[in-house]
């Protein structure tokens, strides 16, 4: 594996090591020992989720305040624009954003630590999106973020879409980053 850093050095790209032939290909999806060595960062997962979007479908920004999850997030079918967000006070990148492109053909990965706000925008006809969690999830610890929020101003790149973006009722009644809950 490959590991990419980013302009918010806590949020990292994983390129694994794909193994392909005529007959389809193969890869660590992850390796804990391997993870360790390469980024200093020991994680154990407790829950891992699946979900399927259709294309235009915007998840997010969502974080948990109290139980603050770390992600590792990755496509297995069709392409997503993957954002997450620094919502650490003490940090240097506070309030400041990385995406990148997960897709079932580039087989990258995303770590997003706890102290996150984690989004995503479905570009394919459809995508299917995995992800580990370090902790468990709490419906009652949810917050979420406006995807468009103008102090963040992520450059969603809504115009590769036929329309606009589809959110559930959850994502559109999302508050500004202004007034959201940070951590320290």
């Amino acid at each position: 594996m490959r590991i990419v850093r980013t302009a918010i050095p806590d949020v990292l790209v994983i390129e694994p090591k794909v193994h392909g032939d005529p007959r389809g290909f193969f890869y660590e999806s992850f390796n804990r020992r391997d993870f360790r060595e390469q980024t200093s960062i020991d994680l154990e997962f407790v829950q891992d989720n699946h979900s399927r979007s259709a294309q235009g479908v915007l998840r997010g920004l969502h974080y948990q305040a109290r139980h603050p999850q770390g992600k590792l997030v990755r496509v297995v079918r069709g392409t997503v624009f993957d954002v997450a967000v620094d919502l650490r006070r003490s940090s240097p990148t506070f309030g400041k954003w990385e995406a990148t492109e997960l897709s079932e053909s580039n087989h990258r990965q995303m770590w997003v630590p706890p102290g996150f706000a984690h989004g995503f925008l479905v570009l394919s006809e459809s995508a299917d999106f995995l992800y580990k969690t370090t902790d468990y999830y709490d419906p009652a610890d949810e917050c979420c973020i406006a995807w468009n929020d103008p102090t963040l101003g992520i450059d969603w790149p809504l115009h590769l879409l036929p329309g606009a973006p589809r959110l559930s009722a959850k994502d559109a009644a999302a508050g500004a980053f202004l007034g959201a809950q940070l951590y320290e």
